[in-house]
């Protein structure tokens, strides 16, 4: 039985109110100044719809607030950041289009990396058409995108040794690695769990769209990040 609202209003009969400090939250015996939720049940939402993106987490967990906080990670990825297609998909000379992911540091030694010039050309040259470019990901069939947790850690090893941060499919299952990959149109849970009985900083950063990939093409290695 949730009592929270009783006591809420037994303390402000008398002039009170529960405290605002998340050191507090337990004493008070409500969550509801809680960041996120002690529940998967109840996470709030956060919307993607362009990748990559990354997002930075940094706070606290544990008593005596929420010992575990989630978010539900909604996705409608619509466009990239880091990518550029042809259009259209196929062309009529039978050549395909491609993907150019132009932060990717692994270049060749002995080439030097393109510099794209979106001003340059506007009319036919040596019977080549101009090519037009756009951030547009629905050519690739059946996509998957990549999710990606790091624990940044505090730098205090005696902090960091009892935080635990989680991946979680849309089943509400834990997910056992750190990376998954999932459809791009489709949501996930990141859990931050503190393992001690004391309040816990946390610095973690979360990914999403490193890869942005057709489902058939993933490598058996990456078929077992897929849920």
């Amino acid at each position: 039985m949730n009592v929270t609202q009783q006591i809420i209003n037994t303390e402000q009969g008398y002039g009170g109110s529960p405290k605002a400090n998340p050191e507090y939250y337990s004493t008070n015996k409500t969550l509801d100044y809680a960041k996120g939720s002690n529940s998967l049940i109840n996470a709030r939402s956060e919307i993607i719809t362009s990748v990559p993106t990354t997002f930075a987490y940094k706070d606290s967990v544990g008593l005596f607030g929420a010992e575990n906080v989630f978010i539900k990670v909604d996705l409608d990825i619509q466009s990239g950041k880091g990518f550029y297609q042809n259009v259209p998909s196929l062309l009529d000379n039978g050549y395909y289009s491609i993907y150019v992911d132009t932060t990717d540091p692994d270049i060749d030694f002995y080439y030097d990396p393109a510099e794209m010039d979106f001003a340059r050309e506007f009319f036919p040259e040596n019977s080549f058409e101009p090519t037009t470019l756009n951030d547009n990901l629905d050519n690739i069939m059946h996509p998957v995108v990549s999710v990606s947790v790091n624990n940044l850690k505090t730098g205090n090893k005696f902090v960091d040794a009892w935080f635990d941060v989680r991946l979680y499919t849309k089943d509400r299952i834990e997910h056992p690695y750190d990376t998954l990959y999932i459809d791009p149109k489709s949501y996930f849970y990141i859990g931050f769990h503190a393992r001690n009985t004391r309040r816990l900083p946390y610095n973690v950063s979360m990914t999403v769209g490193d890869s942005y990939i057709a489902e058939e093409d993933l490598t058996s290695e990456q078929r077992r990040y897929l849920v």
